[in-house]
């Protein structure tokens, strides 16, 4: 139901891992994920821990679903010297392809402990349904 869209993420995150280089507007870091099915909705989780609310964005344009997000410096005083900074700072993106089986009209969205889960139903349309098969007295009679 999703696909990927950028083959090459993997080797922009090991680039990135070795540079040090965080996620710009122009050119965003990935943030991890996971999706799976729970039921009649597909859920996505991804990962951003440190990331103030307001500072995610969440767009889905027909089936394209964009999640941007950035993670800002905390604010330090004058009197402050940086011992050491390993955190990410940037610009974090993920855009995914949803399926057109997929309630793009529904989608929730939850931001919870450093995680944005969003939960996207299943359209009514893709789900099974039986199909009634009429009897003979349903249909004319040829010749008669």
């Amino acid at each position: 139901m999703l696909m990927r869209t950028d083959p090459f993420r993997e080797l922009d995150r090991l680039a990135q891992q070795l540079t040090g280089v965080s996620g710009t507007w122009s050119k965003p870091s990935a943030m991890p994920m996971d999706a799976y099915r729970e039921g009649e909705e597909y859920v996505i989780a991804l990962d951003l821990p440190g990331v103030a609310k307001d500072a995610i964005d969440i767009d889905v344009e027909r089936n394209m679903l964009t999640v941007k997000a950035e993670r800002r410096p905390v604010r330090t005083g004058e009197d402050v010297q940086v011992e050491l900074s390993e955190r990410p700072l940037g610009v974090f993106s993920r855009q995914l392809v949803l399926a057109d089986t997929l309630d793009t009209e529904r989608i929730r969205a939850d931001y919870d402990a450093g995680v944005l889960t969003l939960r996207i139903p299943i359209a009514e349309r893709a789900k099974p349904r039986k199909i009634a098969i009429g009897g003979e007295s349903d249909q004319r009679q040829i010749g008669t």
